[in-house]
Order: C-alpha cells, then structure tokens, then sequence
C-alpha cells in the first residue's frame, strides 16, 4: 500500500471514532478513485448499509461521460441527494473518509446540500 492511501486510512480511522451514524441519522461515507466516485449510507448501531450508490452502475454510467471529474462529482451528488431524499434520510453525518475537503469531495459535499441534504 503507498504511503499516501496509508496516512488517508489512518485519518479516516480517527475520524471514524467521533461519528456514530443511527436510523435516525445515518453516516454517509464517500469514496473516492482516480475513475470514480462512490458513496453509502451506513448505520452504525446495526452495521448495515441502508443505502448506496456509485458512478459504475449501469444507469448511472450512461449519464456521465467520465466518472472521476468534477462535473461528475457534482450530477452525482445531486442523484444521490435525490434518491436518498426518496428512501427517506434527509438528515445524515458527511464522513469523508480521510480525504481533504476540497476538489471532489467538495463539489459532492456542496451538491448534496444543494439537493436537500443536512449535515
């Protein structure tokens, strides 16, 4: 593993251990690769995943032309606050997984805010 991906765990690991996500207000937790971006939404208390969705799935891939770009974060983030919003979790606690807030992450962050999301 490169030394990069092994700085982002640890401080997804340090970041993990203040969230807690519940039925009420469930974790979502972003990822993210070079090709794609993919997201899910967790409860902690059960360890199940209620909800998640990615740029590779097939009816979402058709709608992008590249999955790892901003553009891309930002339709995606959009989708997902949509069909989140269908299932119910309105109210949710962003974790970012280690990576820094900015690029991807943000323009996904703010898309979801833009959808209806609160966190």
């Amino acid at each position: 593993m490169r030394k990069k991906e092994e700085l982002r765990l640890k401080r997804h690991k340090r970041i993990k251990m203040r969230m807690l996500g519940t039925v009420e207000k469930p974790r979502l937790v972003v990822h993210r690769s070079l090709k794609n971006i993919s997201a899910q939404v967790l409860d902690d208390t059960t360890g199940k995943v209620l909800f998640s969705l990615s740029t590779k799935d097939k009816v979402i891939k058709q709608k992008f032309v590249k999955g790892g770009d901003l553009k891309s974060a930002v339709l995606f983030g959009e989708l997902f606050a949509s069909q989140a919003k269908e299932k119910g979790y309105s109210k949710i606690i962003f974790d970012r997984a280690g990576y820094l807030y900015h690029g991807r992450i943000k323009a996904f962050a703010e898309a979801l805010r833009k959808g209806g999301m609160e966190f």
